[in-house]
C-alpha cells in the first residue's frame, strides 16, 4: 500500500518549480487546465512519485489554509521528508523557509541529527529530517 499525496496550491506552475528545487525532484506524469496550470502533476525522485501537486481553484480556501498554518496552533496534518544528508536537508530548509514560517528550526531532536518543522510560502506544512 502507498499513501497518495496531492497538495492543492495557487500558481502550481511556481509552485513546481520551487518543490523540484527544494527536493531534487523531477516532473512526471503531469496534466495541464485550460489556463496552463497544472491539473496534476507528479513529482518524482530517483524515478518514484513523492506526491503531486494540483491548482487550487479554491482561493478563498488557499488564504484560509496560509492562515490556519502560520497560527502557533500546528496543523492537523504535515508531509515529511527524509533526507540522505546534511547538504541536501540544509538546501530544502534555505528554500522552504524563504518567505515561510520555521516552526522549529534546524536542529538536533532525540531521533534525528538534523530536523526542522517550516511552513512554506505556499501554507504547506514540511517536517524535514535525516
Amino acid at each position: 500500500m502507498k499513501l497518495g499525496a496531492t497538495l492543492y496550491i495557487h500558481n502550481s506552475l511556481e509552485a513546481v518549480e520551487f518543490y523540484q528545487e527544494a527536493f531534487g525532484m523531477t516532473l512526471g506524469y503531469n496534466v495541464k487546465n485550460p489556463d496552463g496550470t497544472f491539473m496534476h502533476a507528479a513529482l518524482l525522485k530517483d524515478g518514484e512519485e513523492i506526491f503531486a501537486v494540483s491548482e487550487s481553484q479554491n482561493e478563498s480556501l488557499v488564504k484560509m489554509m496560509l492562515n490556519a498554518s502560520l497560527k502557533e496552533a500546528r496543523p492537523t496534518m504535515s508531509y515529511g521528508i527524509n533526507f540522505n544528508n546534511e547538504d541536501e536537508i540544509r538546501k530544502a530548509y534555505d528554500i522552504l523557509s524563504t518567505d515561510g514560517t520555521v516552526l522549529f528550526p534546524l536542529g538536533t531532536l532525540p531521533w534525528s541529527a538534523c530536523a526542522a518543522d517550516v511552513v512554506d510560502k505556499y501554507g504547506v506544512y514540511w517536517y524535514i529530517s535525516i
